[in-house]
């Protein structure tokens, strides 16, 4: 069955990067594939793991900064920064998660909070490298040989080949051994802990996991727009991605898709609210949470379910009251 998704997840993504001729919706499903592995590491993190994060938009900012100063002003191959950008990511995540992850519930939410404003901070402050305020330009586009991946089919390509190959690593996770100890540490750590599992260890794994794709993520951003500034990594950032994780499915690594693919959509379909988007975010996710409380992956399969089952019972036939009689009945009555 695992076969079978697979196969038609990339079968839809080879069809519609081959049949998808326009720049301008390459471009924005370029951007989902983005947000899709972000949304995909923080589930990894909220939705198996049970710990909150509302400053992930930091090593997403990380894994740009780190990549766009190295390629722009040092000049880097990106091919080469890209592991610079995610090793620098994944040790100041490791660094970050040996404190952080003693805490819990809504401590934790405020301290990754506050990591995430620091982080911030430090972009928009130390001009001399990041640029400041106003960015930092001349982010080399990425390219293989002649062959350039900067914009069109080969970035769409190269953004969904990474989105594939985080979803294949990510399932076999969820389905081993560290999977089954992540939902057992979500349902209750103290109990997980008594069962013999190194909460901790795990724990701080699936936060430098999580660390990882952000960069990634953020590594392939800077060298598809050649520009980042320190608002594309700020707080609003943060609560999307929590957001588009809650909407599609927490504990869901197809939700993290299709949460992706909503939360990015959105703000095309709706330009006339820009000037409220935290409302506008903040009433999806309330009614997310009031009527699909699971998301809308989990939500809407068991709405197909239920409506399934209820199909069923309306098309079998019903039996008559003679066959519910015990056999024999009728023949006792008439001797009698």
């Amino acid at each position: 069955m695992k076969r079978l998704r697979h196969g038609i997840f990339f079968l839809a993504v080879l069809i519609t990067g081959l049949g998808v001729s326009n720049s301008y919706h390459l471009q924005l499903l370029t951007f989902i594939g983005i947000n899709t592995l972000l949304a995909l590491g923080l589930n990894m993190l909220m939705g198996y793991a049970g710990q909150i994060s509302l400053g992930h938009a930091a090593f997403y900012g990380l894994g740009a900064y780190i990549s766009g100063v190295l390629t722009a002003t040092m000049n880097w191959s990106p091919w080469l920064a890209l592991p610079t950008a995610v090793l620098v990511t994944a040790l100041i995540a490791f660094l970050v998660a040996l404190p952080m992850l003693k805490l819990t519930g809504y401590y934790l939410g405020m301290g990754t909070l506050g990591f995430g404003m620091i982080t911030y901070i430090i972009f928009r402050q130390w001009a001399d490298v990041t640029g400041g305020a106003s960015g930092l330009v001349g982010i080399p586009s990425l390219a293989v040989g002649p062959l350039s991946l900067a914009s069109g089919k080969s970035c769409f390509f190269l953004v969904w080949g990474a989105v594939l190959i985080s979803f294949l690593l990510c399932e076999r996770l969820v389905d081993s051994r560290v999977g089954r100890a992540l939902r057992a540490i979500h349902d209750g750590e103290h109990v997980a802990a008594a069962m013999g599992i190194d909460t901790s260890r795990i724990k701080v794994g699936v936060f430098v996991l999580s660390a990882v794709l952000a960069a990634l993520a953020g590594f392939l951003y800077a060298h598809l727009v050649s520009f980042i500034s320190p608002n594309s990594f700020d707080f609003l950032v943060s609560i999307r991605l929590v957001t588009m994780v809650v909407i599609g499915g927490m504990a869901s690594i197809w939700g993290s898709l299709l949460g992706a693919s909503l939360l990015t959509l959105l703000p095309e379909w709706l330009h006339v609210f820009t000037d409220y988007e935290m409302v506008v975010y903040g009433s999806i996710l309330m009614a997310i949470m009031i009527f699909l409380p699971q998301g809308l992956t989990c939500g809407l399969l068991d709405f197909y379910e239920r409506t399934a089952t209820a199909s069923r019972r309306l098309a079998a036939p019903a039996r008559p009251a003679a066959a519910s009689q015990k056999p024999g009945v009728e023949n006792q009555e008439s001797i009698g």
